[in-house]
């Protein structure tokens, strides 16, 4: 049964303290959170002094960003309840001040911790500095708040990447988190950096690490306040808000799918029958807002776990996916392209290695073989191997198929009120996938590539030519191929013959 108060009533007059406010779920939930709870009261954003730069001017930068332009011609008053935090999540005691600490402690009712970093390549000592100390640093925080009502810890469904079912619970990790904070305080980078396989195995990457570690790290302080961990899995563009098909990064598959759509990336390795759990930041933005909601609502004393997951709701495979992007890429074309969108996914290792051999460094080799003779800079190997060394990160991720349970997620639309639902909605059962990939490449190129719709003529021009273009390099390779075949088949013959 749904809570007699909706979700704007609870919000109204709350105090929200919010980390990580300037990353890509942080935006959204701030625009929703200002739009369709207009009655909070305030929400203090954590966010990192810049030298030079007022309070004022970051949050004139934060809102500079398109995400907020429905809310600047509806309601410019409404930022007005947006206050800054200088802090960072890497500096001792968050670098507030403590007239700062005070003030969150005093007022906040609500902590959103989105502050992550989403690299899965960086260094294990900085990975464990931004996501295990850094909310440690935030949990001691909450500890301080007065009156606090929930706390909502933005974490991954990848963090326990071994796991085949990946349940809706705690999960202890592999280290206690206190022990490897201490070892990274002490242990010198050529030290750390060798051990480091052997501490996150059998996870991937450091960021997988991390999460898992971060997750026992909160688990310490349940009791002390209302504590819900989401879980979303890998967060694309938005289905339906500030804007179908906003983004405003190049991370995962959004890097992916530019990457294709200009011909740089030709080959990938993935299994093309695998699903693919995205889930879009609007979707599990509203999950978050229900989730701190409900728990400010119910005051449990256990944690809760929700895996914001797309499972068996509405699934979609990596081939379909890919399918669907060559389609819709003809519609909404790259201006700069190095060449026409082509290639295929590979479900071999071995055909995969080969397709990037020749398509991406024998072209690579030759586009800046030309540049040099010419007496230009050359690029192309360097983006190349930049390429190739985000796809070696990325392909853990399409080769292999995880089973999320997400009972607690999929019951999120029946705990709330059918006008909440429209509002909050949560539901992906009916999203048309082909649609929401068609605003996914026209929001990237608009929104990540800073393309303006206006040039779209242009860039359909140039896709027609790349295309005969491309046709015209395969007939003459073909045919280089079957001269060679034919001249080395006479030639065998010959000899035999003789």
């Amino acid at each position: 049964m749904a809570p007699s108060m909706s979700i704007a009533e609870y919000y109204a007059g709350k105090t929200l303290f919010i980390t990580g406010a300037t990353g890509f779920m942080g935006k959204v939930m701030v625009e929703k959170l200002l739009r369709c709870c207009p009655d909070v009261k305030k929400m203090y954003l954590l966010m990192r002094p810049k030298k030079g730069h007022s309070s004022k001017e970051r949050l004139d930068d934060l809102l500079s960003f398109r995400v907020f332009d429905r809310l600047k011609a509806e309601s410019p008053k409404i930022f007005d309840k947006l206050h800054v935090i200088p802090g960072d999540i890497l500096s001792e005691d968050l670098g507030m001040s403590n007239e700062d600490r005070m003030l969150i402690q005093n007022e906040a009712q609500m902590i959103f911790h989105c502050a992550a970093c989403v690299r899965f390549d960086m260094f294990l000592r900085d990975a464990v500095k931004m996501n295990t100390m850094g909310t440690k640093m935030v949990l001691e925080l909450a500890e301080g708040v007065k009156n606090l009502e929930a706390f909502v810890h933005v974490s991954t469904s990848y963090c326990r990447c071994e796991l085949e079912l990946f349940e809706e619970k705690l999960y202890p990790s592999k280290h206690r988190p206190e022990h490897v904070m201490h070892c990274v305080g002490w242990m010198d980078d050529e030290l750390l950096g060798h051990m480091q396989p052997k501490i996150i195995e059998p996870q991937p990457n450091t960021y997988a690490y991390t999460k898992s570690l971060t997750e026992d790290l909160v688990s310490q302080y349940e009791g002390k306040f209302p504590i819900v961990i989401a879980r979303p899995s890998i967060v694309a563009a938005a289905y339906k808000e500030p804007m179908p098909g906003w983004v405003d990064n190049l991370n995962g598959p959004t890097g992916l799918l530019v990457g294709a759509g200009k011909g740089v990336i030709r080959t990938m390795h993935c299994n093309e029958n695998y699903a693919a759990d995205v889930v879009p930041v609007d979707v599990a933005v509203n999950a978050c807002i229900i989730l701190g909601y409900l728990t400010g609502m119910e005051k449990p004393k256990q944690i809760s776990i929700c895996n914001i997951t797309q499972s068996e709701i509405n699934p979609i495979t990596w081939g379909q996916a890919l399918d669907m992007g060559r389609i819709h890429v003809q519609e909404f074309p790259f201006t700069v392209c190095l060449w026409y969108p082509g290639g295929s996914p590979k479900s071999s290792r071995l055909a995969h290695q080969l397709a990037l051999f020749f398509t991406h460094l024998l072209p690579a080799y030759f586009v800046d073989l030309l540049m040099f003779l010419m007496g230009k800079k050359t690029f192309m190997i360097k983006i190349q191997k930049r390429i190739n060394y985000g796809l070696e990160v990325l392909q853990y991720y399409t080769t292999k198929e995880w089973h999320f349970k997400n009972d607690n997620f999929v019951a999120l639309q029946n705990r709330i009120s059918e006008k909440d639902n429209e509002t909050f909605y949560t539901d992906m059962k009916d999203m048309n996938w082909s649609m929401y990939i068609r605003n996914y490449i026209k929001g990237a190129r608009e929104y990540c590539c800073k393309e303006d719709p206006s040039t779209l003529p242009a860039a359909r021009r140039l896709q027609r030519q790349l295309y005969y273009l491309d046709k015209a390099v395969q007939i003459m390779v073909g045919l280089l191929i079957s001269y060679i075949t034919y001249y080395y088949l006479n030639m065998l013959y010959s000899l035999i013959s003789a």
